[in-house]
């Protein structure tokens, strides 16, 4: 038998339900997308914690009596607030247990949300190793074409000539970087160890406000009760480093008429929804400029390689730090209109 407490573990919200379609037990997630105590849930209708629907009233009693097997439906549900939240539910009948059934209550918002974000995964993934592939395929003869280049040099004797062979060997070094870039990033290579997440965020500040200090404002605001994470520390020392250098640049490059404000910020988030999965707690570290935003055009592909709305950028930086943070389990998120700029970067506590 399941022990009722473990479904506190659950980011979802879970209500187990008697014969009569009660809820006996509720679990912590339920308690905080319905804003009620699950002692002031026990003995309710399951039903009655729903919007009014005739066709679930229809369905819910038969779906407890196992005759859909799983049921799922949308309905609607009006917090202790009053506010009103779209929804999916799932009851699931259950066998040689104390309670009749499980219902699974999750905020349709968290549905998209999560669907986003997976395809953003998906993508990512695809677009990364089609650029793995490419880069091995052209490291070769680029290393190749420098060689060559090298060994002109030494026959010419003509110095303006010898400057173009130089061109080519700097250009093939670029690229050479560029394409070691694209293909160290692996996963399988992290090195997992507790630190607290505000030693990241310490070094980072330490790199830019060295490079930036006459230029911009910066503010430090964290959480001291956030507890330690489990991670590689220099990936999401570069992950940040990324974010933040991104944010200097844009301030510095295009002025706006407030002083340039950059703000480091942790915080603790609960029912997040990170790269795979919803989880009940994580940290999330927020970036947090009044530049003049990221172009609209760019919003929906800014974590892609190659993507940049800099002249002098190579569209590298975000990608990589997003795939080092969803490394971790976690994912990068942003907003960003003129004047306000804010990446988080989220992290799994559990």
């Amino acid at each position: 038998m399941t022990h009722p407490e473990s479904y506190d573990l659950l980011a979802t919200a879970v209500l187990l339900l008697d014969g009569k379609g009660q809820v006996a037990f509720a679990n912590s997630s339920a308690e905080e997308l319905f804003g009620v105590s699950r002692r002031q849930m026990q003995g309710v209708p399951a039903q009655a914690l729903f919007h009014a629907d005739e066709a679930l009233a229809h369905r819910f009693t038969d779906a407890l009596a196992g005759r859909f097997g799983i049921l799922r439906q949308d309905a609607a549900i009006r917090t202790s607030t009053g506010q009103s939240v779209p929804v999916g539910l799932v009851l699931v009948p259950l066998e040689h247990q104390p309670w009749v059934a499980l219902l699974e209550v999750r905020s349709l918002d968290q549905h998209d949300m999560l669907d986003r974000t997976l395809q953003l995964t998906k993508e990512l993934n695809i677009q990364r190793e089609s650029l793995r592939n490419l880069a091995h395929e052209v490291k070769n003869p680029l290393g190749g074409l420098r060689g060559a280049a090298q060994l002109l040099e030494v026959e010419l004797d003509d110095s303006a000539l010898r400057e173009y062979t130089r061109v080519i060997v700097a250009e093939a070094d670029r690229l050479s970087s560029l394409i070691d870039r694209l293909i160290a990033p692996q996963g399988d290579t992290l090195v997992r160890k507790p630190f607290n997440i505000h030693e990241v965020c310490e070094r980072v500040y330490t790199l830019v406000s060295a490079e930036y200090a006459q230029k911009i404002q910066f503010v430090r605001d964290y959480d001291a009760s956030v507890p330690d994470v489990l991670g590689d520390l220099p990936r999401l020392v570069q992950a940040l480093l990324n974010i933040a250098r991104n944010a200097c640049q844009a301030l510095t490059e295009t002025p706006g008429t407030a002083p340039p404000r950059l703000v480091f910020r942790t915080r603790i988030g609960r029912q997040l929804v990170l790269a795979t999965r919803p989880v009940k707690m994580g940290v999330i570290v927020s970036v947090i400029d009044n530049g003049p935003g990221v172009a609209p055009d760019l919003h929906d592909k800014v974590f892609h390689p190659l993507v940049t709305g800099r002249a002098s950028g190579s569209g590298l930086g975000l990608s990589l730090a997003q795939e080092f943070v969803q490394q971790h389990g976690g994912v990068i998120e942003f907003d960003s209109h003129p004047g306000h700029t804010e990446f988080r970067l989220i992290l799994p506590l559990e």
